[in-house]
């Protein structure tokens, strides 16, 4: 491992220098992958099997914690690009069903270490049962990359921090890589795909603008530091975003967070919301492309709910003020990120969040590299 990997330099902890790292870990990990001048995918580790993924009945993927929540953010894009259905099973729960698992699924393994004992369990059981086995890991020679049939390997570099933060967007981006390659044939999506590829050559750049909202974030920190509880709601390709969020949230300042469906806010959380819970409204276009209209016009409803019951909303956008030059008015506070397509969207909307939870856990003085109860690999 490369020194400059291993120290903070001008950082004063790891996950901070690795949040920052990220314009340079998507690079690499699109590196040789992704020429967005012919528009094409390269996979070399799967470039045997793609006979065989494109016949699947469907594709199962399977994780936990931030791995889960990244699978999470590309399923709909995987189902749009493949027209196959996708299917998010947490490891762990799924070694406690052990549901039936066919010769012509397929099955796909996320986890940063390659170690995760849950997530090797059902690797173990998917084996058994014949199924065509896809690892995608940050750790060349884990126990993930040796058992599965191919993969896809992140090359994000190293993560020092418990909490995860570049291996989780170069996750997405991996798994968006496996499904613009595998629908290299389908006529239907080319269009999607082509979009897809250039707004992906422009992600770095875009990362690198989005970072710049740091010390916006830390004066919301400031702000939150105190609560006790916070709410994030999101919906469509933010969703996975919302549960992320709210897992740095509770690992690193321990405060109480939920990630929320918006679509569920009646029925039950909305009992939740006051002047004294923060929430956090993931708000973002999340169109196919620029110029389309707005997919989830039903998160106006939602900040229309949280307002009519005194709440203060912190809104995480890319809806310009052209667009709606009343949405700075309705939010407690309002932090604009570079618009992209929706399903790249979800990478520059968790950056926000990941400096969120680091300041939070700066602010009140917790340890940001070594949470308390928590390892990097969960082996037991």
């Amino acid at each position: 491992i490369n020194a400059e990997y291993m120290g903070k330099g001008s950082f004063p902890h790891y996950m901070l220098k690795e949040i920052f790292e990220q314009p340079g870990s998507l690079a690499n990990t699109m590196r040789g992958r992704v020429n967005a001048e012919t528009g094409t995918i390269l996979l070399g580790g799967l470039q045997g099997y793609i006979s065989s993924i494109r016949r699947s009945r469907r594709l199962l993927m399977f994780a936990c914690g931030t791995s889960y929540h990244s699978g999470l953010s590309v399923r709909i894009a995987l189902e749009q690009l493949t027209d196959i259905p996708v299917a998010m099973e947490l490891a762990s729960d799924f070694h406690d069903r052990s549901p039936p698992i066919f010769r012509d699924d397929v099955c796909c393994f996320i986890t940063q270490s390659g170690e995760t004992k849950d997530t090797l369990n059902a690797l173990e059981y998917c084996l058994a049962n014949g199924a065509l086995c896809i690892g995608v890991t940050n750790t060349v020679g884990s126990s993930i990359a040796r058992k599965t049939h191919c993969g896809i390997h992140l090359n994000a570099g190293p993560e020092i921090g418990v909490a995860s933060t570049k291996a989780y967007t170069s996750q997405i981006i991996a798994l968006l890589l496996f499904g613009l390659f595998i629908s290299t044939n389908r006529a239907s999506v080319q269009t999607r795909r082509a979009d897809l590829i250039k707004a992906m050559a422009l992600l770095p750049s875009q990362v690198e603008e989005t970072l710049k909202l740091d010390a916006e974030i830390k004066t919301i920190a400031e702000e939150l530091k105190d609560s006790r509880s916070m709410l994030l709601m999101g919906r469509g390709f933010q969703y996975g975003t919302c549960l992320e969020g709210a897992l740095k949230i509770k690992e690193l300042s321990y405060i109480h967070s939920e990630g929320i469906h918006s679509g569920m806010l009646s029925h039950g959380p909305l009992a939740l919301v006051s002047a004294n819970v923060p929430v956090l409204l993931v708000c973002t276009k999340d169109a196919p492309s620029l110029t389309a209209e707005a997919r989830h016009p039903a998160l106006a409803d939602t900040l229309s709910q949280v307002l009519a019951r005194k709440g203060k909303p912190i809104l995480i956008t890319d809806i310009p003020p052209s667009e709606d030059p009343h949405l700075a008015r309705r939010a407690h506070r309002l932090v604009r990120v570079p618009q992209t397509l929706d399903a790249l969207q979800p990478i520059l909307n968790i950056i926000p969040l990941q400096l969120l939870s680091y300041h939070l856990a700066v602010l009140r003085g917790q340890n940001v590299d070594c949470p308390r109860n928590l390892a990097k690999s969960v082996t037991v």
